[in-house]
């Protein structure tokens, strides 16, 4: 089974969507394991508003903090510490995405990013949302990831945008699996539509 994380150049750039998505080509399960801020309407809820199939199972946060930050300082705010050992992959005979917080290396604790909870058998999706200082923030997160050996795609958000997308691919030389295009409204048609298109390149991952 396979087993995807989500990723991104930076925060904001639509992870959730892209995970969403992800989860319903593959009939996936959903696990983010930190969750910061936003608690009462958090990710996992995102996505589970968003999936339209009856097979994905929404496994529980490790770390659920109250406070929309970098992980080390709203643990910090809530009194306790990330301690990598309690954040255990949810045992699932299904596929699995896994969705990050933030870029790579945000910080879970003074020894430890998000990069620490990739696994050398997940394939990685990076999220590439297109802004000024978008090349280089997708440079660097791909250069980085590729360095650790891990295998990387891009999933490119937002408008098409040629010359930004062309040299990307050319100095990576990942694959990119496709593009999230701006829409009015994301809802449940929106991510079915996408995860239909993006399913074939997915199972190929």
């Amino acid at each position: 089974m396979k087993r995807i994380f989500i990723t991104g150049i930076s925060t904001e750039v639509g992870k959730t969507i892209a995970a969403a998505i992800v989860t319903e080509a593959l009939e996936a399960d959903y696990w983010k394991p930190i969750q910061a801020g936003d608690l009462e309407y958090a990710d996992h809820h995102k996505v589970a508003g968003l999936i339209s199939n009856q097979k994905t199972v929404i496994h529980k946060n490790a770390y659920a903090l109250n406070t929309p930050m970098s992980p080390h300082a709203a643990a910090a705010i809530d009194g306790i510490y990330i301690d990598m050992d309690t954040i255990i992959e949810p045992s699932t005979s299904n596929h699995l995405v896994i969705e990050g917080a933030g870029g790579i290396l945000v910080p879970l604790n003074d020894s430890n990013t998000i990069a620490d909870l990739i696994q050398p058998n997940y394939k990685v999706i990076v999220v590439s949302r297109h802004y000024l200082g978008s090349i280089n923030h997708t440079l660097l997160t791909v250069e980085w990831l590729k360095q650790k050996g891990f295998d990387v795609t891009i999933l490119f958000s937002g408008n098409l945008h040629t010359t930004t997308e062309e040299i990307i691919l050319k100095k990576t030389m990942v694959p990119a699996i496709g593009r999230i295009d701006e829409e009015a409204l994301f809802d449940k048609l929106t991510v079915k539509k996408y995860a239909e298109a993006l399913r074939s390149k997915l199972l190929a991952l």
